[in-house]
């Protein structure tokens, strides 16, 4: 049996719940990461997400570790074939409890209306755009109606994620289109237009959101309202690549996160935009 395998037989200690700044912590609450400095890449990318508590355990040391599962993570429903690559464990001093109100505030696909999707590669530079927006919108407050996740490279999740029929899809990612960098753009894009063969938009990925949005199309039907929200990039890192955004695309992200606030407020009211 390999490492994996011999870990499911080892006899772990379940711990009720742990105490964290005072708040009590149990199996189901939801919570945010913020993994030590100095960490790894990993660490990097999972610090500000959102959690939900699998299992408290407790080491053969006395030391307790949190099991947790990301909220948007599309392998979360996968059973025990999930363990690998799909939970995570942090100790005590690296998990936020969540307020009481938010505790039960899980947005759901079904209650969904917008989805608002972040597209990008941290080790790209400036192309890591989207999820850096994600990031800070996933800490506010939105409208129930209202999904935010950070979908990375991963192009067929976002692929999956379009089946559930979402009234909006706002795509943030970075967008080269000849502009000073750090300009910010908002651009309606043509789901009719995307299920046929048109030029290299958003080069940068390997599954850029074109291709996504055909390959959506020609699954799951005609797509509905679709846009864009894109940032010129300064660099995408080159053949070394780069981790972290440059100057002025740094700078739009908060214009970017206050853009896509104020997009979201238009749509739910139904006026244009």
């Amino acid at each position: 049996m390999n490492h994996w395998e011999w870990s499911l037989l080892e006899e772990k200690e379940q711990v009720d719940h742990v105490m964290i700044g005072g708040v009590e912590v149990r199996t189901g609450h939801r919570v945010r990461l913020n993994p030590h400095e100095g960490g790894d890449i990993l660490d990097l990318a999972l610090r500000g997400q959102v959690a939900t508590v699998e299992s408290i355990e407790q080491d053969y040391e006395g030391q307790q570790h949190i099991c947790v599962v990301l909220e948007d993570d599309p392998g979360r429903d996968l059973g025990m074939m999930r363990q690998p690559g799909h939970r995570f464990f942090f100790k005590v001093t690296e998990i936020e409890p969540l307020p009481e109100e938010e505790q039960g505030q899980r947005k759901t696909a079904s209650q969904a209306r917008i989805l608002i999707a972040g597209i990008g590669n941290i080790f790209l530079g400036d192309d890591g755009f989207g999820v850096e927006v994600v990031r800070r919108l996933a800490g506010s407050t939105l409208p129930e109606e209202v999904r935010v996740v950070d979908f990375g490279i991963r192009g067929l999740d976002l692929v999956y994620a379009l089946q559930d029929r979402y009234e909006t899809t706002i795509l943030i990612d970075a967008y080269p289109h000849g502009q000073p960098p750090g300009t910010v753009s908002v651009v309606e894009l043509d789901p009719n237009e995307a299920a046929e063969p048109s030029g290299n938009l958003l080069e940068p990925h390997s599954m850029h959101p074109m291709n996504v949005l055909r390959m959506a199309s020609a699954t799951h039907g005609p797509l509905k309202r679709v846009m864009l929200i894109g940032c010129e990039p300064a660099t995408l890192g080159g053949d070394e690549g780069q981790m972290g955004l440059s100057q002025p695309v740094e700078v739009a992200v908060e214009q970017a996160v206050k853009t896509t606030e104020a997009l979201i407020r238009k749509i739910l009211e139904g006026k244009s935009v």
